[in-house]
């Protein structure tokens, strides 16, 4: 298959993206495919559109994470031209060319639905779940309403809009303040003391103009992932210092990834369930993972939905595949599988 692997983007999760995407797109050539990395952001403007790229695809260099998120604004302004202000030149013709465009995203740029539903009109086929569903996942708030209405346990929590006034004051101590639309923890605060409150809002509000204050809760780091009709087996993280930011989940070393979780049977099979009917209720097709907190009351708190999970070195949907018997290189497989089948219907 003609494969584009987009990646890259203008989002804060852009090397992350790069990483993953890399990952994927050697992995689908050593499966045969004609798979070429494409930046979503920068795209191709020096191709005249008669060279055949796909036949000159061959394997990349390994992309690494840094320890911090990209400088967007200076990444901004190297780019002389663009399809338009997140498409990069010859972008949508490259992948109007390919059987199917890899998804290899993160953030903003390909989760938040806006790039689904413009492959959508231009009929261009695509990995993962479709607009709507992206959408509602990727905003915090509307999942959240969706979870509270489904009596699906996810922490309570207030969202905050730059342009209006609020009372720091009268938010909870100790919480968790985060960007309302945010990924891979860029911008999230645990605060523990009133002291705090004031630079975390400020931080995620330099990320967004809508952001999220949640109650804290303590419990053990949990993540499901989902393929197909599947719950995988629950994967544990436990960083070693802090909790599980930006730094903690891409730099190698600086978590323990614990596959399958140690937890009981009984507390597997509940993460499982509520992974799949989350799964359902934001609309997700073909794969994901669904994160959680385990509390030392047996509690199941659903955090978060993420309808393209990380591929990259350190990532757990690829680990917690491992698990059940998949390879990289067959996860990506099995990915674009069930993204054709759900295509074709």
């Amino acid at each position: 298959m003609k494969i584009v692997v987009l990646a890259g983007g203008l989002s804060p999760e852009r090397d992350v993206s790069l990483s993953s995407g890399t990952m994927a797109c050697n992995a689908l050539l050593s499966l045969g495919h004609q798979a070429i990395l494409i930046d979503l952001f920068f795209g191709l403007p020096d191709w005249d559109g008669t060279t055949d790229l796909f036949a000159q695809a061959k394997p990349l260099p390994p992309f690494r994470v840094g320890e911090c998120e990209p400088d967007l604004t200076a990444l901004r302004n190297t780019r002389k031209t663009g399809f338009n202000d997140y498409i990069g030149l010859n972008v949508p013709e490259l992948c109007e060319r390919a059987d199917i465009v890899y998804m290899g995203l993160h953030g903003d740029c390909g989760e938040n639905g806006k790039l689904q539903a413009f492959f959508d009109a231009r009929g261009i086929r695509y990995t993962g779940s479709g607009s709507e569903a992206c959408r509602a996942a990727m905003d915090k708030w509307i999942s959240k309403q969706i979870f509270f209405e489904n009596g699906v346990l996810t922490p309570h929590g207030v969202r905050l809009h730059a342009e209006e006034s609020f009372d720091p004051d009268a938010l909870p101590i100790p919480c968790v303040v985060k960007p309302c639309n945010g990924g891979s923890s860029i911008g999230v605060s645990v605060v523990k003391t009133r002291s705090e409150l004031h630079d975390a809002i400020r931080l995620a509000f330099s990320m967004e103009p809508t952001i999220l204050v949640e109650e804290y809760i303590k419990g053990r780091e949990l993540s499901c992932g989902i393929l197909g009709e599947t719950a995988l087996p629950p994967i544990e993280i436990i960083p070693l210092h802090g909790f599980y930011d930006y730094k903690n989940k891409y730099q190698a070393g600086a978590a323990r990834e614990v596959t399958p979780a140690e937890i009981s049977d009984t507390e597997t099979a509940r993460i499982q369930s509520i992974a799949k009917q989350v799964f359902s209720l934001l609309g997700l097709s073909v794969y994901g993972r669904i994160d959680f907190l385990l509390t030392e009351q047996g509690d199941a708190y659903c955090l978060e939905a993420n309808t393209l999970p990380g591929m990259t070195p350190t990532s757990l949907l690829p680990q917690e595949a491992a698990v059940v018997g998949y390879s990289y290189e067959q996860l990506c497989n099995e990915i674009i599988h069930l993204s054709m089948e759900k295509i074709n219907g």
